[in-house]
């Protein structure tokens, strides 16, 4: 029957390639919801076609909706798609595959694409067969496949071995402090803490950066009389970071004196605080960071050469696929990848040192590609403790949804993958997730690069509301959705930051 249905959609010139993306059955309420994915631009003639096919097909007593959602793959994805293919159907062929022997091109009808695969690994002559039958389930267009043998010996094949299960530290990276001048310490400081390594509690922390924002305030002494307090925002090149200073009435006229663009060196006390990590300084000195400071790299193993465990599918949305979208996307969009995401832990304690790190969850990501958004990638993640009931009550994630997810261990190399490349984005991202991922990555051995954007400030920045929480902010845009799970809160913020990014038509500073 479903050949039947396909064939006659097919008849429809716009509509030749199209294939079926789900089919819900709704029995109590006596429904069928089709989703049908094409390549190619289509008129209102061929949706009241589509609908008039799927009629056809559905009992009388049934009501029919009928969604097209408009997908067109790209070479990267397409690769990625016949690797997946070669490791579930071909294990033998994906073993000694590296990433140069499987080229993809784009036609004016779909795709072609050659595998180079070893001399002595017998292929059967429907090998291409059940490649592009692999593709076609997941995208539109023809998909035209060869093959060729190499001469590869089995001695060139770099073969991935399973490495043990070691817990890596995350290594605390320091800078020699430039043009240091006391104001109210007594002692030199020589060597600051990267600002992006400050994960860990303690009594005694030393950062240095130069300052993008002060912002006195004051609060009620045990005398019920205001005293002033400083919040100063630094930057040291590696990440953005605010803290808070109460300053001594012997140092207030120096403190006062101090402005953008000054470099100070700062003696904090480094704290938790209702589950997240905040810096207080005890000490402000003047210094800076070398001039012509570039951070160094934490060394990472590489990029796993293929997902193992949560692999990406593409996303697409019938709100930003119509033939004007492209128009309004900013160019500052353009030529770039970011990956939006979001967590669910058991717990908001995030410091490192704590000796109480909370675990992840769950974890929902979005790929944006030239500002549209392409591809998601979700998983639940095994936390090997009990849930409390306020986690439970707050994402309606269950013990029985974890049981059987995979543990970080597993998860992260894919998730690193993922963000290869890209700008990560998220709603707290500085003050939350990007801590949670940073710290199970590398303690996987995979160092996550520091390039990020917060949609809180951005949001703080170009709009005005009562509280910048991820559902006011979603309200402002008209956006709903299921608020307190990781895939949605993910989708949701990739689209308010696509929309921001159109009012700011700039892409922020990194922090």
């Amino acid at each position: 029957m479903t050949d039947d249905f396909l064939n006659k959609l097919h008849s429809a010139e716009n509509l030749k390639n199209t294939i079926v993306g789900s089919v819900i059955l709704e029995s109590l309420k006596k429904r069928v919801s089709v989703t049908l994915i094409t390549d190619k631009a289509y008129t209102s003639e061929d949706v009241r076609f589509a609908k008039d096919t799927v009629r056809g097909f559905v009992p009388e007593l049934f009501d029919c909706a009928v969604e097209i959602v408009k997908l067109t793959p790209d070479c990267e994805m397409v690769k990625r798609k016949i690797s997946e293919a070669l490791s579930e159907n071909f294990r033998t062929v994906y073993v000694t595959l590296g990433e140069e022997d499987i080229k993809v091109t784009k036609t004016d009808e779909g795709f072609e694409y050659e595998i180079s695969v070893m001399e002595s690994v017998p292929v059967g002559s429907d090998f291409c067969d059940r490649i592009s039958g692999c593709l076609k389930k997941s995208y539109c267009g023809e998909f035209k496949g060869s093959y060729k043998n190499n001469k590869k010996s089995a001695s060139e094949i770099e073969v991935e071995e399973e490495e043990e299960n070691i817990e890596f530290e995350v290594p605390i990276r320091r800078f020699g402090i430039a043009d240091f001048h006391f104001i109210e310490g007594t002692e030199k400081q020589t060597e600051a803490i990267y600002l992006s390594d400050v994960n860990f509690e303690s009594e005694k922390v030393i950062v240095c950066g130069k300052i993008e924002d002060i912002n006195e305030r004051t609060f009620k002494n045990g005398k019920n009389k205001d005293k002033p307090y400083y919040v100063f925002t630094i930057n040291d090149n590696t990440a953005v970071q605010r803290l808070t200073y109460f300053p001594r009435l012997k140092s207030i006229d120096k403190i006062k004196t101090l402005k953008v663009g000054d470099g100070i060196v700062c003696t904090c006390r480094s704290e938790l605080y209702n589950g997240y990590l905040r810096l207080t300084a005890n000490l402000i000195d003047s210094g800076c960071f070398p001039v012509g400071f570039i951070p160094e790299k934490r060394m990472s193993k590489p990029v796993p050469r293929f997902y193992s465990v949560v692999k990406p599918k593409p996303y697409s949305d019938i709100e930003q696929t119509d033939m004007f979208s492209k128009s309004v996307i900013p160019e500052c969009l353009k030529g770039k990848t970011f990956v939006v995401f979001d967590l669910e832990t058991t717990g908001l304690n995030c410091a490192a040192s704590s000796g109480n790190m909370d675990r992840i969850i769950e974890i929902g990501a979005y790929k944006v590609v030239d500002g549209v958004i392409s591809e998601s990638f979700t998983t639940f993640i095994n936390p090997k403790k009990k849930l409390s009931d306020e986690i439970i009550r707050l994402t309606g994630i269950t013990e029985e949804m974890v049981a059987d997810a995979p543990d970080y261990e597993q998860v992260m190399p894919d998730f690193f993958k993922f963000c290869d490349g890209a700008v990560l984005v998220g709603h707290n991202i500085a003050g939350f997730d990007f801590k949670f991922v940073d710290y199970y990555c590398a303690r996987c051995g995979y160092m996550l690069e520091r390039k990020i954007i917060d949609t809180i400030p951005l949001s703080q920045e170009l709009l005005f509301l009562s509280n910048y929480k991820l559902n006011t902010v979603a309200d402002k845009f008209g956006i709903v959705f299921n608020h307190h799970r990781a895939i949605d809160d993910a989708l949701v913020t990739a689209k308010i930051f696509i929309e921001l990014i159109k009012i700011k038509k700039s892409l922020p500073k990194l922090q």
